[in-house]
């Protein structure tokens, strides 16, 4: 499997600046574990030589994940400061023509589209276009739910925080049962909620994109046009898009792969998700989620004031069932919460800002600590689940946790499906200089 990658240390100080967080206003389930304690601290470096090892550990852990054909590619970056000190690509966007990953091949994001949604509604918010607390039914004379006073209730901030009371992914299966948009969100009254509005947590990807209808509701223009004049644009994301046919046209796309008896075959992208574009719709590029990460920890207060910020990385409704999931999630985190298109997790007794997306054949992950601006995104375009645990491995390292080896790769088994033929010397390692930014 070819490997390029890109090695930055950047010797200047890692000056920290934390984006506070305001208080939130959702309402907590009866089983909601407590929320963030420290994220108005003030900004706090992380020691330099602790980022410049922990920059050489990322390092040995992708050539491993290089060598035993973990992936079919992957593209990574680490963020500090404004600053990106790593940037690493692992092999192809398409398997069958070994046409190589690189730092502008363009990934479908999943749901890590989420957070752009939130932002441009922070925006609106801001020009006074619609409120959080907006009553949908004041905007979509279509919305209904089961309990008819709590769609009378419901708000734009219920959508966009995973708290409008239905039971999870609802509808999902009939999305990817090829039933459209249109027709399922008119059919959520026929959903049993499981709590009222507010009362607990419930992830959605229909209801979500409901946000969309508002949007070209109280603007007069479509979301995804919104989103690239006012967010894609301005930060320079110049691969980034919504929707299938603008990522088969993308100069470099990353084509989704199975893992086969034969390593990892391609196959055609999935329309299904692109259809709920506000949950799922958006590709982009890693040095387009280099400048998103950037924005997010505060850099770019031209195009995201730190008062929308605040707004969506405040922690609303718990999400306890999030402390379970994963072995470092169980290991690592003692609170867990939604905010606005974000998770805010308490990690290692950090607050970490934290998405993961996955459709058919793509996985992607971004986290990052406030308090340091420090934080991390990784794009592959593979079914195996091996990269998820690289993310917690630099977490743990940037925090001075004890190292474990969350995607089991320092052993010597293989960790992933494709059976093939040995190689007899290791993977090509390639070089290349690229501008600090």
């Amino acid at each position: 499997m070819q490997f390029q990658k890109i090695f930055l240390l950047l010797t200047g100080a890692f000056g920290l600046a934390c984006a506070p967080l305001c208080a939130h206003a959702a309402a907590a389930s009866a089983t909601s574990t407590p929320a963030p304690t420290n994220v108005r601290v003030a900004p706090q470096k992380l020691p330099p030589q602790r980022v410049k090892q922990t920059l050489a550990d990322y390092q040995r852990w992708l050539n491993r994940i290089a060598q035993r054909d973990a992936v079919a590619g992957l593209a990574t970056a680490v963020v500090i400061d404004g600053k990106v000190v790593y940037e690493g690509t692992i092999g192809y966007t398409d398997a069958s023509t070994k046409d190589p990953v690189t730092p502008q091949t363009v990934f479908r994001l999943a749901s890590l589209s989420k957070a752009f949604a939130t932002a441009i509604t922070g925006l609106l918010v801001n020009d006074g276009k619609l409120g959080w607390d907006t009553r949908l039914q004041d905007v979509l004379p279509y919305f209904k739910l089961k309990d008819v006073q709590a769609a009378a209730q419901a708000t734009v901030g219920d959508i966009l925080g995973q708290r409008l009371g239905l039971p999870r992914n609802t509808y999902d299966n009939m999305l990817e049962g090829d039933t459209s948009y249109e027709e399922l969100v008119r059919k959520l009254d026929e959903v049993d909620m499981v709590c009222g509005v507010g009362q607990c947590y419930g992830y959605q990807n229909v209801a979500f994109s409901m946000i969309g209808d508002v949007v070209l509701a109280r603007t007069g223009d479509f979301f995804y046009h919104q989103v690239d004049k006012r967010i894609f644009y301005p930060l320079g994301m110049t691969t980034a898009s919504y929707g299938r046919a603008a990522l088969e046209s993308s100069k470099s796309w990353a084509r989704p792969h199975r893992a086969t008896s034969r390593g990892w075959i391609p196959f055609d992208p999935n329309e299904t998700y692109y259809r709920v574009a506000p949950a799922a719709g958006v590709n982009a590029s890693l040095r387009d989620m280099e400048q998103w990460l950037i924005a997010q920890m505060g850099g770019r207060p031209d195009v995201l004031p730190i008062s929308v910020l605040d707004v969506l990385h405040t922690p609303g409704v718990a999400t306890p069932s999030e402390l379970h999931a994963t072995p470092w999630r169980r290991a690592r985190l003692t609170g867990a919460h939604y905010a606005m298109g974000w998770r805010v997790y308490e990690y290692g007794g950090e607050t970490l800002i934290y998405h993961a997306g996955a459709v058919a054949g793509y996985r992607t992950m971004i986290g990052f600590f406030p308090k340091y601006r420090a934080g991390v995104v990784t794009l592959w375009n593979s079914t195996g689940p091996t990269p998820s645990g690289l993310m917690p491995m630099v977490f743990d390292d940037l925090l001075g946790l004890p190292h474990v080896d969350w995607a089991d790769i320092e052993g010597t088994a293989r960790t992933t499906a494709p059976a093939k033929p040995k190689l007899k010397h290791k993977p090509r390692v390639r070089h290349r200089a690229v501008r600090k930014r």
